[in-house]
């Protein structure tokens, strides 16, 4: 690597990229302009479709066959991109400029192992030996991180869980000590633990060889936690980029600031201090307005101004290069209190609709598919017992594999209990499948599913979709009256009513989620079971989701029971919480309760681990050692044991002989550890917002 360049690693100026189909061009990404100097971080954040990805393919020059780079210029250490042939390009990729995926088996050989295609890299493009590879491909390996890295190098990508697939990707990007490491959204499909392990380790190993990162999230906080600086975009412009503390703590640009309301941060109250979804929605490439390309969304637009011309990057005097895409910026106060809607009156919670009393779910797995052997027994929930009111939000939060889904799942009837009582109004439904359950407690308890796309059927107008559900619920008599009701439900979803005409490829991801809950409350059900509704969509859309929920809660007192790893929301939305680990209920109580010290040691890594987009917060970093054991080969006593900082604080080694008993505070808060009141009483608040 040669150190004898000291202007910018990575310099994009004035780029435009477009994809040309056959009948029209589409501007993807248009006028964008951002360096990287050496050794910095740089944060690319936007929701989908802004045109992020398309940056980072660029810088890569991989296009494919219908995109083109249609203006400006890209420059790497100086030398422009575009210009270099094949054969240059072939030398750069992978050994100066490397990148990381979203989807990590994308970038692994499924037939070949760990090891050899970590020594490929040098290989290939430095000609260095297979014994100086193997050094180098092992010492990577222990940089990321792995537990056993000789046996790491000698297994195939399906043996290693999706955490330690991401740090081998990792691995093999630093194997050849690039000047520049692209990362794109590289934590999506991870725990939040693992997430922050990995996160923590891009930012060391980038100290470690002073490589410079283009990272490309739709998480603030995220960015906030590895970057030095970032560039905000939204529909194929930069519209405002500057450092951290600059962009997060004095923004001058109208979308910046939408997204920082639509997000909850600390402090943000669902009934006093509601979240402000962004109006309207993205416009599509090829149906930009004129002027600024937030305008018709922005609530400080002006007719015939912002409107009138191209927007420029303005320069934000006194600032760290700071720029901004707005025409207002000094004429606007950026520290006008929002005008949201009025508080929302909380409704308090009613009677007990669900009770669930030592619910017991098994799951029966031959040892090997292909040649039998003994039985194992995947211990999926472990006599779970707890109970939801009437207009209650109950979050049951926890990474996957924990239970949760399964939990579910017999709670809807798609699988029944192996042991245990679930009473859904009194009446017992643990054993019952769905198919056999009657059609009233089919319609009282409903699922709203995490991805809006798998739900829908593609050939079934969005009406017709609703109808159906109207029909099996036996609700309305005649054709008409169900035609009424679902013309109400999408009036209640927000959706315009010309939607029942149009099909599910139609719609956005925030518009299909909204049928899918138009479907679950047709039936005027009392439980709404939502899975992860929110975390395929954008945050901006993420916000109107999660309001809409709520709103529709407090109309028909619904019982909610959330499911989500996303403690921000979480503790936004919910009125109790109810943390899982491996099968078993570790922590139960209020939100407030659970968030604040005493904690199960699980729940304060948890906290610790959300990235929260707030630079006034300060957290304790817990990083987790290790990976979440397998259901199916549980650590003996308490479930947590092999992953626990506390685990030194017991006597006797009790963690690791018995599983530990609930123990429940005088206001019914229930933690399921082995330390002591006084060990507990010790914890300290995991994350503390600065004092103004």
């Amino acid at each position: 690597m040669s150190t004898d360049y000291d202007g910018p690693i990575l310099e994009i100026d004035n780029l435009s990229i477009s994809f040309f189909t056959r009948l029209r061009e589409i501007p993807a990404v248009m006028d964008f302009s951002c360096s990287v100097q050496p050794g910095e971080a740089m944060g690319l954040v936007g929701e989908s479709g802004c045109g992020k990805s398309t940056v980072a393919l660029g810088v890569m020059q991989d296009l494919g066959v219908n995109g083109r780079i249609v203006g400006g210029t890209i420059k790497f250490k100086g030398r422009d991109l575009n210009t270099m042939s094949s054969e240059e390009l072939r030398k750069i990729r992978g050994r100066d400029i490397a990148m990381i995926y979203q989807e990590p088996m994308a970038s692994l050989n499924p037939a070949m192992k760990i090891g050899k295609q970590l020594m490929e890299v040098p290989m290939i493009h430095e000609g260095v030996s297979e014994e100086e590879a193997y050094k180098r491909a092992l010492e990577v390996v222990t940089d990321v991180r792995l537990p056993d890295p000789e046996r790491m190098l000698k297994s195939f990508p399906h043996q290693l869980s999706g955490g330690q697939q991401q740090r081998i990707v990792i691995a093999m990007a630093l194997m050849s000590k690039p000047s520049l490491l692209i990362l794109d959204e590289p934590t999506t499909a991870l725990d939040v633990t693992v997430e922050a392990a990995v996160v923590k380790l891009v930012k060391d190993l980038g100290k470690k060889y002073g490589t410079s990162m283009l990272f490309i999230s739709h998480n603030l906080g995220l960015v906030l936690e590895t970057c030095d600086r970032l560039c905000v975009m939204y529909s194929g412009e930069a519209v405002e980029t500057g450092s951290i503390q600059d962009v997060f703590d004095k923004m001058q640009h109208p979308y910046t600031q939408a997204l920082f309301r639509s997000i909850p941060l600390p402090g943000a109250d669902k009934n006093a201090r509601p979240l402000i979804a962004i109006p309207g929605n993205f416009p599509l490439p090829h149906e930009r307005p004129p002027g600024c390309n937030f305008g018709p969304r922005c609530g400080y637009f002006e007719e015939g101004r912002c409107n009138a011309k191209d927007i420029p990057m303005f320069d934000v005097a006194g600032d760290d290069r700071h720029a901004t895409r707005c025409i207002k910026f000094e004429e606007i106060d950026w520290d006008a209190p929002p005008v949201a809607a009025g508080g929302q009156i909380n409704t308090e919670p009613g009677d007990v609709v669900l009770k669930i009393d030592n619910l017991k779910k098994y799951y029966e797995v031959a040892a090997s598919a292909l040649f039998g052997g003994d039985k194992k027994v995947v211990k999926a929930n472990e006599t779970l017992s707890f109970e939801a009111r009437e207009s209650e939000t109950l979050a049951i939060v926890g990474e996957s594999g924990c239970g949760k889904s399964t939990l579910a799942k017999v709670l809807m009837g798609l699988e029944t209990a192996t042991d245990g009582t679930i009473l859904i109004d009194n009446r017992e439904v643990q054993s019952t499948e769905i198919q056999a359950r009657e059609t009233n407690t089919v319609s009282n308890v409903q699922m709203v599913f995490q991805n809006p796309f798998d739900t829908l059927n593609p050939s079934m107008t969005v009406g017709r979709q609703i109808i159906r559900a109207l029909e099996i619920f036996g609700v309305g008599d005649t054709e008409e009256e169900r035609h009424e009701r679902m013309l109400k439900l999408l009036d209640l979803v927000k959706l315009p009513r010309a939607f029942a005409d149009r099909m599910p490829r139609q719609l956005s991801g925030g518009q299909k989620q909204r049928v899918g809950i138009a479907r679950a409350f047709a039936g005027e059900a009392k439980i709404v079971v939502a899975d992860e509704p929110v975390s395929a969509l954008d945050v901006s859309v993420q916000a109107a989701v999660t309001d809409l929920l709520m709103e529709i809660q407090r109309e028909n007192k619904t019982t909610l029971l959330f499911i989500s790893h996303d403690l921000s929301i979480v503790r936004y939305l919910s009125d109790r919480v109810m943390v899982m680990y491996l099968g078993h209920v570790v922590e139960l109580g209020t939100t407030d309760e659970v968030f604040s010290p005493p904690y199960h040691p699980y729940t304060e890594a948890l906290l610790s681990a959300v990235p929260i987009a707030d630079t006034s917060v300060e957290k304790e970093h817990i990083v987790l050692e290790g990976d979440i054991p397998s259901a199916m080969n549980p650590p003996k006593g308490c479930p947590f044991q092999t992953r626990c900082r506390w685990k030194d604080r017991v006597a006797g080694g009790l963690c690791e002989k018995e599983v530990p008993p609930i123990r429940t505070s005088s206001t019914g808060h229930q933690i399921k550890c082995h330390l002591s009141e006084d060990v507990l009483s010790e914890m300290t608040p995991v994350i503390k917002i600065a004092a103004e």
